[in-house]
């Protein structure tokens, strides 16, 4: 897919630099033609020469110092997609307002090849509203924005504005330049756990902080699909996602059966099972002593789905277990329908709820099984679309 792709890979001066070495080597051992442009600040964390060994082509840091009297206008012409990562505030900045003051940027601007955007930078600046701003401006231009993720920073400090990991940077290109697997296909994901009111206060929940449906959601969206997230929780995600909110299992049953018509189906959401037959109009006194809640079954949005599903729809649900994983998984598929489950082991380390990786078995209505090994929820998102573009294809 990328063999003979020339792909310009931009790095600006972030502590994240060094992780552009790898994205380099993956492209190259991919058999793309990679030209690294690199900022003066970048070459203060990684040095020029390490690119040059590694790349298609020697680097390029200057507009003036170039045999070629107009690098920018050449590269920007001949590259199949640009990528750049890491990507700084001030880089992230300057092309949104179209300032070209130094080779990449202008290369940005002198190009019509898909343009990949890998935001990394601290905390509080990844959370500014400028840097949203401009990011919200380019993804509505068509630039495809890999969202920054939480983990550790420079410093010694954690949260969000980490570069995406470069196997995700990576397949994020390969589908910019596949034409999109799902273009003009409408994908709709959910992402959460359901809240079930007890009182206008208190609520019945579960554990999921809705990771893996955005990953899902942006992993379409880089496939050229038409998304629509249905969310109970409230995380960064592109511009080009549709994104409605929700809160119980009730709300999200009437949110999905009305976008039911979709092509795809992900039902990644961790749905109560149970609500609270009885919802108190006040909050409940301490002084009245512990409520006795009497539980009654939510709507089984799955179940639902497979029993009006057409034969040209895909429909995904998902399998939260702590035992018996593939016995419950495929007793799960047979009985809600449906033709892809995705399950996992919740209690096993670095799996499932509250974490950055997952690990799944895809279990197929046609006796198709895959175990997939931990990795990043971006990385599963796209094995498990993989599916769901076979099963399209056919």
């Amino acid at each position: 897919m990328l063999a003979g792709r020339r792909i310009v890979l931009g790095v600006t001066g972030g502590i994240a630099a060094y992780k552009a070495v790898l994205l380099c080597r993956m492209l190259v051992d991919s058999g793309a033609h990679v030209i690294p442009v690199m900022t003066e600040s970048a070459q203060k964390f990684v040095g020029q020469a390490t690119f040059d060994a590694l790349a298609s082509e020697p680097v390029r840091t200057s507009i003036f110092d170039d045999v070629d009297p107009i690098p920018h206008t050449t590269l920007g012409q001949t590259a199949d997609l640009i990528v750049v990562a890491p990507a700084t505030a001030r880089c992230i900045g300057s092309y949104a307002s179209g300032i070209s003051d130094d080779l990449l940027t202008a290369t940005l601007v002198a190009t019509r090849a898909p343009v990949v955007i890998c935001p990394a930078m601290h905390t509080e600046m990844w959370e500014h509203a400028a840097i949203q701003d401009n990011l919200k401006t380019l993804a509505d231009r068509g630039v495809i924005v890999v969202p920054a993720e939480e983990g550790r920073l420079a410093g010694g400090d954690a949260g969000a504005g980490r570069l995406a990991d470069p196997e995700s940077i990576f397949e994020t290109i390969k589908n910019a330049l596949s034409g999109g697997d799902l273009q003009g296909k409408r994908v709709l994901v959910t992402a959460g756990g359901t809240r079930e009111s007890i009182d206008p206060v208190r609520y019945v929940g579960n554990r999921s902080t809705g990771k893996q449906g955005y990953a899902l959601a942006e992993a379409a969206l880089a496939r050229g699909a038409d998304v629509t997230l249905i969310s109970t929780v409230n995380l960064e995600v592109s511009a080009g996602v549709e994104v409605v909110s929700v809160e119980s299992a009730e709300q999200m049953h009437e949110a999905v059966f009305q976008r039911a018509d979709s092509d795809v189906i992900v039902m990644a959401a961790a749905v109560a099972d149970f609500r609270p037959a009885d919802v108190s109009n006040a909050k409940i006194k301490k002084d009245a002593g512990p409520p006795q809640l009497v539980l009654e079954q939510t709507e089984d949005i799955l179940s639902a789905l497979g029993k009006a599903k057409r034969p040209d729809q895909v429909i995904v649900g998902f399998a939260a277990e702590t035992e018996e994983l593939i016995s419950h998984a495929q007793q799960k598929l047979q009985r809600k329908n449906v033709d892809v489950i995705v399950a996992n082991d919740v209690s096993a380390p670095k799996v499932g709820f509250g974490h950055e990786t997952n690990e799944v078995t895809i279990l197929e209505a046609n006796g198709g099984q895959r175990h997939v090994t931990l990795r990043s929820k971006r990385q599963i998102a796209d094995e498990v679309l993989d599916t769901v573009t076979r099963m399209l294809s056919k």
